[in-house]
């Protein structure tokens, strides 16, 4: 598989570089956001790893044109100090954020985990295991979600979010029960995490997301989907 990475700082590219390849990775490097951008349109790429400040075009603005044409896993790297780079991130499709500095093994161990629900979700098999609550539909053996028989494409982690709750209909997931379930790690700190992607979810299936009829809040609580919509 093949990971992009694209940093201004070449010691910083260069160090991931070194851990992804023990790893097996083949490693494709990019020093701005345009660079990056023409390195997705040019060659099969399985996953970005981007960082936030860079020259020409920086890593959100980078990813929000790399979501118009790819579905591939994205990890933004961003400033400890700037939360509002991972929100902005998420918010613009990226799947999940690293805090520099960062322990390069964490990085891979993410990398690793991004990768294997990408594939999961590309995975298609010929059988029909189908979930549906009113007019919301996934086959989860064709990886699809449609609404009114429309369509909707969803990132990895917003798909098994939305097919973590569909299985469960009717069920409330708290925030931390949501994140533990799709990331695999304990959650502390990660409500604006998985608030963004759940607005994300809502945002595409939902024809007024202020009024959901399928992904329903339990304040206080946690998230839903309607056992009968």
């Amino acid at each position: 598989m093949t990971i992009l990475v694209c940093d201004d700082d070449k010691e910083i590219v260069e160090a991931i570089e070194i851990y992804l390849i023990q790893e097996g990775f083949t490693v494709e490097k990019a020093y701005n956001g345009e660079q990056a951008l023409q390195k997705l349109k040019d060659l099969k790429i399985d996953l970005m790893i981007i960082d936030v400040m860079m020259p020409k075009l920086d890593g959100i603005r980078a990813t929000f044109q790399a979501r118009k044409t790819s579905s591939i896993p994205i990890i933004i790297l961003s400033a400890k100090t700037e939360d509002t780079d991972k929100i902005l991130g998420l918010n613009v499709g990226a799947d999940d954020y690293v805090t520099k500095p960062f322990n390069p093994l964490e990085l891979v161990a993410r990398v690793k985990s991004q990768l294997r629900r990408y594939t999961t979700l590309s995975s298609v098999d010929t059988g029909e295991t189908i979930y549906e609550a009113g007019g919301l539909v996934i086959n989860d053996d064709l990886k699809k979600v449609t609404v009114d028989g429309e369509e909707v494409k969803l990132t990895p982690i917003e798909y098994n979010i939305l097919l973590l709750l569909m299985k469960n209909k009717g069920k409330v997931y708290s925030i931390s029960q949501i994140y533990e379930e799709i990331w695999n790690e304990e959650a502390i700190g990660v409500d604006n995490t998985v608030a963004v992607h759940i607005r994300h979810i809502r945002e595409k299936i939902e024809i007024n997301p202020k009024e959901p009829r399928y992904l329903k809040v339990v304040w206080g609580v946690g998230y839903k989907i309607e056992a009968e919509s």
